[in-house]
């Protein structure tokens, strides 16, 4: 990757005790050779080959499914130990509910023949099927008698799968029997059958889209999974417009949604995209057309990828959280909800925020925090009094799906509030230092710093390659006064500079530029959590630089094996260019693709759908580097 090329000549090395201050939020308006030659196998060893990955992940996903449900069966018998049937029964509850496919818990006291049953409501199918069912629980209570484990053989009741699980505990007075419901594997099939191109996908009618031929454009009828190789597919019921002059008035878009059937439409940059209850494309295309004579109208495309795609929605359905329809575009012109179906994070990888603090009360960042450090004030906690790293923290890592606020990047990954900048947004170079150092020592994976100055610092720069000699992604803001004068941390070889981008893909006008940054990402007008349990729309490269650390968690989630270098180069080499094609110093590589990005970090260009596989060579692999 090509790195800093930075004019510092004249900058003065900062004092020790130089402030650092975070960049104002301004208002704003709104390696590549030859290609090698590959061996492509005929068609027919094709689908061997992919019918044979296929049977390896649904039985690659039986055994993870069965040792996950041994572990919840051993660990209720662990913690419910010596419980009052009520706790046992709420636990039993409990487990259930965040576990569907356990369809029956039956709980055996072989002291008294004491025996509950929770949630017993076992399948019905034909009398041969159900005395297969009763014979197998039958089997599962002698071996419990006998002081052993239990797994039935996978049996047929009705249209569905199930299996016998059963453990006793330890002291021997109790066991349990679990009564599995193993859809799972029927839907991991039907997932690789499409994923992996066996079947047409998507298949036209039933996902309400058609299919065009890639080059001409002509219509083309998908009847084979190897005719996806030459197909586009598009929304039956959606068009993609551009107006001629800017953007309709609200009343302009009221008259559409009435002629056309629609409801608000989605609005990215220039374009927006209808979605008719009642018209087609070729309608769609005719009314626009003839009424509005758009700049352009267009299908909208279907890129497919290694997700499902729902049935009767024609696209994944978008988080419930309540303001990212309306307010959060930054999360799908990065590709978000895309990416989240290869990596969601992991609570293992920390992700540290040296800013303000974070208000650890914040109803949308509940669970998400770890305790973090205060470098302000010895001994107190992090907590947020200007709001501005609670802002930047809801945009790496706010709850989804909880109905409530803002959706953040990251689902899982954890944040390491570190309280570097005071009360007024400011703070030493020994306090940003020491809040990197803190963080480096207590098990963060990334760090992201929203904040800045002009002076070349050889502290700041050793807590800098400290974290970084550390395998820590460090990433940073490029700074908010539109100049080129390159701002640290953000300007290190060692730290990744992230300027920031608008709604229309175009540099923001505040942002910073130079030779020295690295990518760009939304910061113009993101919503985020606020201090006070509130929400705020702020703009600044501060709100740029937290997507791509949340980013790097993904990544380091999805690929732990990969080096702090490794993850740099990735996002860097995966973005979408802008500006001049390559490196620039508007945009540097480019606005960062969390999905493609994703895309390369598995690795070998594998889909996600073959994890079982990858997970089984990792696991050799390091038993190999163990044993020798």
């Amino acid at each position: 990757m090509s790195r800093k090329n930075r004019t510092v000549a004249g900058l003065v090395t900062a004092a020790l005790v130089v402030v650092m201050l975070t960049f104002a939020l301004r208002p704003v308006d709104v390696d590549k050779g030859n290609p090698k030659q590959a061996s492509v196998p005929d068609p027919y060893n094709e689908k061997a080959f992919k019918k044979t990955a296929l049977v390896q992940d649904v039985t690659a996903s039986d055994s993870l499914n069965k040792a996950d449900v041994s572990k919840h069966l051993k660990t209720m018998l662990a913690e419910t130990h010596g419980s009052s049937p009520r706790d046992i029964s709420v636990y039993a509850k409990q487990l259930q509910q965040g576990h569907g496919h356990i369809t029956m818990l039956m709980w055996i006291d072989f002291r008294n023949n004491d025996t509950r049953t929770f949630k017993s409501v076992l399948p019905k199918g034909s009398a041969k099927e159900n005395r297969l069912l009763l014979s197998y629980l039958n089997s599962a209570k002698s071996a419990l008698k006998r002081h052993q484990s239990y797994e039935s053989p996978s049996f047929t009741v009705g249209k569905e799968k199930y299996y016998y699980m059963a453990q006793r505990g330890q002291d021997g007075h109790i066991g349990i029997i679990a009564l599995i419901n193993q859809k799972i594997l029927t839907r991991v099939a039907e997932h690789q059958l499409k994923n992996l191109r066996l079947i047409p996908y998507p298949k036209e009618g039933k996902f309400r889209v058609e299919s065009v031929h890639a080059d001409t454009l002509g219509s083309l009828t998908v009847k084979t999974g190897h005719d996806n190789e030459k197909a586009s597919h598009y929304y039956e019921n959606e068009v993609v417009v551009r107006f001629p002059n800017g953007h309709p008035t609200n009343g302009q878009l009221q008259t559409i949604a009435a002629d056309i059937h629609c409801k608000q439409p989605r609005k990215l940059g220039y374009a927006y995209i209808f979605r008719s209850e009642r018209l087609n494309y070729n309608q769609l295309k005719a009314y626009f057309t003839n009424k509005w004579h758009p700049a352009y109208i267009e299908p909208h495309y279907m890129y497919l990828t290694n997700d499902t795609v729902s049935e009767n929605t024609g696209a994944p359905l978008p988080p419930n959280d309540l303001l990212f329809s309306a307010y959060q575009w930054n999360l799908p012109a990065i590709e978000t909800e895309q990416g989240w179906s290869l990596s969601k994070g992991s609570e293992d990888v920390i992700v540290a925020v040296v800013d303000t603090g974070v208000q650890a009360s914040h109803p949308d960042l509940k669970g998400q925090l770890l305790a973090g450090y205060n470098a302000i004030a010895s001994g107190g906690t992090p907590d947020d009094d200007v709001g501005h790293g609670t802002h930047v923290s809801g945009i790496i890592g706010a709850l989804v799906n909880n109905s409530e606020g803002v959706a953040g990047i990251s689902w899982y990954n954890k944040i390491m509030p570190v309280k570097a900048l005071d009360n007024s947004g400011a703070g030493t170079t020994y306090s940003v230092a020491e809040g990197i150092i803190w963080a480096a020592d207590h098990g963060a994976k990334v760090i992201n710093l929203s904040l800045g100055n002009y002076a070349d610092s050889q502290f700041l720069h050793d807590a800098i390659k400290y974290a970084y000699d550390r395998d820590i992604v460090l990433v940073s803001a490029a700074g908010n006064d539109n100049t080129e004068r390159p701002g640290y941390p953000a300007a290190y070889e060692e730290v990744l500079a992230v300027a920031a981008t608008n709604a229309s893909r175009e540099k923001a006008t505040f942002s910073n530029y130079g030779d020295y940054i690295d990518v760009t990402a939304p910061g113009e007008s993101i919503a985020s959590t606020y201090m006070g349990s509130q929400y705020a729309a702020l703009s600044g490269t501060s709100m740029a630089s937290p997507h791509v650390a949340a980013l790097a968690g993904l990544i380091r989630s999805l690929n732990p094996a990969l080096t702090n270098q490794e993850v740099m180069e990735l996002m860097c080499s995966n973005t979408i260019d802008l500006g001049t094609p390559g490196h620039d110093k508007y945009y540097g590589w480019g606005q960062v693709d969390i999905y493609k990005t994703l895309q390369a970090a598995a690795g070998d260009e594998t889909p996600l759908q073959l994890w079982p596989q990858q997970v089984r060579q990792q696991m050799k692999q390091l038993q190999q580097r163990l044993e020798k």
